[in-house]
């Protein structure tokens, strides 16, 4: 026998809850238009809004194309930001993690998906998000094809957020590099523009271990504080590495694990790189945050880029012409070291060239 339903005049609803949907379908009538003005690829097929994305690749002039597919975050570096501008920046780095994965495998970025999560939405904050994810795909040339915005009040606390981005590129299968790297090949770097996204646990623990005032002046920088300065954006690498690609045997995206880790990842199991740190300058920051946090040379190449994002792997007859395209296009190129037949690893020159401790 079933029970009478008790009658209450008391109703829940899913705003009740802290979700609160018409703001949310509000929020993204506001971004459409943002996200409009990134879609010139004649393989966008659809609109934002439906269940997924379509993207033709013929339409977009590729005939035997190899999709290449990437994922990223932008970690804690989340928890930093005040400004609008500063959360602007979090929207370019985002894009940029993801873009530059893809950079380094040769392939052109083709669109980017998004996924906000927060306790509430503030649709204000979010919108300057958004704005630097739009900044950063035209500057890669690919599509914000959609996203996610989730509000789950329960899982994150008043006012914290998280980001997650998805990028979809490609590459026709002709031009797929499979030149392997061998003794006497040469390591070039671009440098990078700050801490772009990893460390960022390291750099909080120092920050809130020596009680340090964020919004101080950067003892390390003529101007702007301590916070502006290690919110920097990631630098986009996207437009250098598909000029390089004809003349590169391989690119390392320096993100997390620092210099040592990602330099590895493109090197066969019976070949070593050997890095000259005396070939650049540690950046102040990197230098600053040493100081602070008593790291070595080795806690810094281990976490942090240490001043360069991306390093080129080439052939030495073609280290001239990849100096006369960084001479021609005003772009800092620099000679960081060379490729030996060795087991594989990543051996360090002059490493007491930053004057701290080896």
């Amino acid at each position: 026998m079933a029970l009478p339903l008790e009658k209450t005049d008391i109703s829940t609803s899913y705003r009740d809850s802290g979700v609160d949907t018409l703001k949310g379908q509000k929020f993204v009538e506001r971004i459409t238009p943002l996200a409009k003005t990134t879609r010139s690829s004649s393989g966008i097929q659809d609109g934002l809004g439906g269940f997924g994305g379509l993207f033709d690749l013929a339409a977009a002039g590729f005939t035997d194309p190899v999709l290449v597919a990437a994922s990223d975050g932008v970690g804690s570096k989340v928890m930093l930001a005040r400004t609008p501008a500063q959360r602007h920046a979090l929207g370019i780095d985002l894009v940029a993690m993801c873009v530059n994965d893809l950079a380094a495998m040769g392939a052109q970025p083709l669109f980017f998906l998004d996924y906000y999560a927060c306790s509430t939405l503030e649709p204000d904050k979010a919108v300057n998000i958004i704005e630097g994810i739009k900044d950063a795909c035209l500057s890669s040339g690919c599509a914000l094809l959609g996203g996610e915005t989730a509000e789950m009040p329960g899982l994150y606390r008043t006012g914290h957020f998280d980001l997650a981005g998805f990028a979809v590129g490609a590459l026709e299968r002709k031009t797929l590099k499979n030149t392997p790297l061998k003794e006497g090949d040469l390591l070039f770097a671009l440098p990078s523009s700050g801490l772009h996204a990893n460390g960022f646990s390291l750099v909080r623990h120092i920050i809130d271990k020596h009680n340090i005032d964020l919004d101080a002046p950067a003892p390390f920088a003529e101007s702007g504080s301590l916070r502006d300065a290690l919110l920097t954006p990631t630098r986009l690498y996207v437009k250098e590495c598909l000029a390089l690609k004809q003349w590169s045997k391989g690119f390392a995206h320096i993100t997390g694990g620092g210099i040592s880790e990602n330099i590895q990842r493109i090197l066969p199991p019976d070949i070593s790189a050997h890095i000259d740190l005396s070939q650049w300058t540690l950046p102040p920051l990197y230098q600053w945050l040493a100081q602070q946090g008593h790291l070595s040379v080795k806690d810094l190449r281990a976490t942090f880029n240490c001043g360069i994002g991306m390093v080129i792997a080439v052939s030495p007859d073609h280290a001239d012409a990849l100096q006369h395209w960084s001479n021609t296009h005003t772009t800092p190129l620099f000679h960081i070291g060379h490729i030996a037949s060795d087991k594989k690893a990543v051996h360090y020159h002059n490493v007491n060239a930053w004057n701290l401790e080896a």
